[in-house]
């Protein structure tokens, strides 16, 4: 069977691609020089998504997901959004637990390296997402128009591959060319999540047993959104209306991390980095 992904797809394509290599460079250039942050939290922030959600969370999936309660799970859409969403808080709020504890332990004294490691942990995930994906997706649909589809199935004789491969390409060459564009907005709003529950998780860190409760809290609502984006994925055609009603929980994430700042963070002049005055 012949597939032609239309060029206005791919062109969406690159555009997604080009914003997962923009949003956390521009990020990084802005909190560096607007706000006077450090650079190193950034990356901080990139290595510890890397070792807690791409390494230490997948292994725990591997195995819980290949046991026999994993195909339980598997199989109801509820009980795999909660465990993918607590798996992702438990982890990844634990990798911003143990990075401020330790590596970033001596850059405590300026908040608003929180925002910096939110904007290295966040962006990291949107550089793997829209720039891997995206290219990805590039390359296969540029195959399919210039009738490489055989050297895309070159090799694979599992029937159940093939078909999963067929439903790839007809999903590229049938989505509305918009389609590809929603992994930014989804994407905007995970970065400003990871960013407003490192903010929470920086005042468990720093103000210890006083605020302590911050870092569950930070679990529990990252389980959340992410439970509410999967369920939500499963069984609402409309992906515009997914993408609203994690906007609107993503603003309630924000509008905590603000009064958690406003209550427990320094405050500063946005003109100067030095004489920050702790708030009481």
């Amino acid at each position: 069977m012949a597939y032609s992904v239309p060029a206005l797809s791919i062109s969406f394509m690159s555009i997604s691609a080009l914003t997962g290599f923009a949003l956390p460079v521009a990020l990084l250039f802005y909190l560096k020089n607007k706000l006077k942050t450090g650079i190193k939290p950034f990356f901080i922030g990139c290595a510890t998504f890397i070792v807690f959600a791409l390494i230490l969370e997948q292994f725990f999936h591997l195995v819980i997901l290949n046991s026999g309660i994993g195909k339980t799970i598997k199989t109801n859409t509820w009980l795999f959004s909660i465990y993918g969403g607590l798996m992702a808080g438990l982890f990844e709020e634990t990798g911003r637990l143990a990075a401020f504890k330790t590596v970033l332990k001596k850059d405590l004294k300026n908040d608003r390296n929180a925002l910096m490691y939110g904007a290295g942990h966040g962006g990291v995930e949107a550089f793997f997402i829209l720039v891997l994906g995206m290219a990805s997706n590039i390359i296969t649909s540029i195959m399919l128009n210039t009738g490489a589809i055989e050297q895309l199935t070159a090799g694979i004789t599992d029937e159940a591959q093939l078909q999963e491969l067929n439903k790839t390409f007809e999903l590229l060459s049938n989505s509305p060319p918009v389609n590809f564009l929603i992994g930014i907005f989804e994407r905007i709003a995970a970065v400003a999540i990871h960013i407003s529950l490192s903010v929470l998780v920086w005042f468990a860190v720093k103000k210890k047993g006083k605020c302590f409760w911050l870092y569950p809290l930070a679990i529990l609502l990252h389980a959340f959104v992410d439970a509410v984006a999967v369920i939500l994925s499963r069984n609402v055609p409309n992906v515009w209306v997914v993408e609203l009603v994690i906007y609107l929980i993503t603003v309630c994430i924000i509008l905590i991390a603000v009064q958690v700042w406003k209550k427990h963070g320094i405050n500063y002049n946005l003109e100067d980095s030095v004489d920050p005055v702790e708030t009481v």
